[in-house]
């Protein structure tokens, strides 16, 4: 059950509660649809740094959650299911890899986050790569810990419905 009312109605939970702050909510929605819609990273790494926040956040909705269409960009299961061994595992690429610890880095020990690993990350990502990645992650962090900490429903939706 959440931890704060907001309107009845037919949309889930993660809809309807924006409607108690509408001036925030189209600024959500736009942020939402620029990390699902308009990121100019691959999916794979994309998806891979995502899953690993969801294990750190322990959300049970980002961890079920799959976008179907990314499975034409290689996007399945065992990219999931291997993310906690990312290092070890020899099925993600140098890049997701990397997408996968720059993630756990900055969810759990951003003031870590080096030089040398930095030297790493631009040694694989352009500049706008590397902005494009932790953006990715600053929403996937704060969206997953935000439903997490208010207890909302067990429904996602991408972009929150605008309220009002």
């Amino acid at each position: 059950m959440a931890r704060i009312e907001f309107p009845d109605g037919d949309l889930p939970e993660i809809a309807r509660v924006w409607a108690l702050r509408p001036e925030m909510s189209k600024a959500v929605g736009n942020l939402a649809d620029a990390v699902y819609n308009k990121s100019e990273l691959p999916g794979r790494e994309r998806e891979a740094a995502r899953m690993r926040i969801a294990q750190i956040n322990e959300c049970p909705i980002c961890l079920s959650w799959r976008i179907p269409e990314l499975a034409a960009q290689g996007v399945d299961e065992d990219l999931y299911a291997h993310v906690h061994e990312a290092q070890g595992w020899g099925g993600y690429s140098t890049r997701e890899r990397l997408a996968v610890e720059y993630a756990e880095r900055y969810a759990l020990d951003h003031r870590n986050i080096d030089d040398a690993f930095f030297a790493e990350l631009r040694a694989n990502f352009d500049d706008a790569e590397i902005l494009d990645l932790t953006i990715c992650i600053a929403n996937f962090l704060a969206f997953g810990r935000l439903t997490e900490v208010l207890r909302l429903d067990q429904e996602c939706a991408v972009i929150p419905a605008a309220a009002g």
